[in-house]
């Protein structure tokens, strides 16, 4: 008997956290007997949607049972979505709350469904980080994720909800990579108006962006500036290179937690044969 087969799209190989899923994807894999495609779009949306495509309109012999995917852009590709719907292919989406779910199970014999953290909320934890480093307030300089990312939007709202009035933020963007991150903050120091600025704490909205924005402060020569960059990052693992961060497992970790092992939900999605969910479908926060 053949093995039932999944697409994996992450956004990029160079961020810990998407390592994280490929790498959780990987074992529960192997673990329940299934076989499963490891796709990067390199932070690009229109690569993301083209190696989508390509899967769904391969032969139907070759096509998978499902794609999980964490989309790059801001839409989440509803018309790709259709595309993979119509072609008896299950859509799940990780990391965003997406509104054309609804209509998309609508006639459908396959599952769509999305598995999201509240972006928000971890948001607002990461303004109470804040409170707590600058208790008598100051000025912080914010790394946020990509323009188009609803996660990076919804952390901001978050954090600007929980801080303190008498914190000011200045904000810079990056691309959820280390290296994205340590460049925009080299080249935001070598304006003169950041030199001359009074800043007291680095945050990033996840703990990529935060090592990179670190880095960035350690290669300056400007000892009293380099000391008064502390980062305070959304995740991560690398305690000892940052002041605080908000500890958030991989959302296919989450699933092992939902249905006991990680595994499980590739049985369940066999056994299933994706159409357990279909008038529903299962739709998850994480804290």
């Amino acid at each position: 008997m053949k093995k039932p087969k999944f697409i994996v799209s992450l956004t990029t190989r160079d961020n810990d956290y998407q390592q994280e899923q490929a790498l959780s994807a990987q074992q529960a894999a192997a673990k329940a007997g299934v076989d499963i495609e490891l796709l990067y779009a390199d932070n690009d949306a229109v690569l993301q949607s083209q190696q989508l495509l390509k899967v769904i309109q391969s032969s139907p012999e070759s096509r998978p049972a499902g794609i999980i995917f964490e989309p790059v852009g801001g839409t989440a590709m509803p018309q790709v979505a259709k595309a993979a719907i119509a072609a008896a292919i299950g859509w799940v989406v990780l990391n965003r709350d997406v509104e054309y779910l609804a209509e998309l199970r609508r006639g459908s014999k396959v599952p769509a469904f999305s598995i999201t953290s509240d972006h928000t909320e971890i948001g607002r934890i990461q303004g109470r980080q804040i409170a707590a480093l600058l208790p008598n307030g100051g000025s912080i300089l914010l790394v946020h994720g990509p323009a188009d990312s609803l996660a990076a939007k919804q952390r901001a709202t978050g954090m600007q909800e929980a801080k303190p009035s008498n914190v000011q933020v200045k904000t810079i963007k990056a691309n959820w990579t280390e290296a994205s991150a340590q460049k925009a903050v080299s080249s935001w120091l070598k304006l003169t108006t950041s030199q001359q600025s009074g800043l007291d704490a680095v945050c990033a909205h996840d703990d990529s962006m935060a090592l990179g924005a670190r880095k960035a402060f350690l290669e300056i020569q400007d000892l009293a500036l380099r000391s008064r960059a502390s980062s305070a990052s959304r995740s991560g693992q690398r305690k000892r290179l940052v002041r605080s961060q908000i500890v958030k497992p991989s959302i296919v970790s989450f699933w092992s937690r939902l249905t006991r092992s990680l595994e499980d939900v590739f049985t369940w999605a066999i056994r299933a044969g994706w159409a357990g969910a279909r008038s529903a479908g299962p739709r998850r926060w994480l804290d």
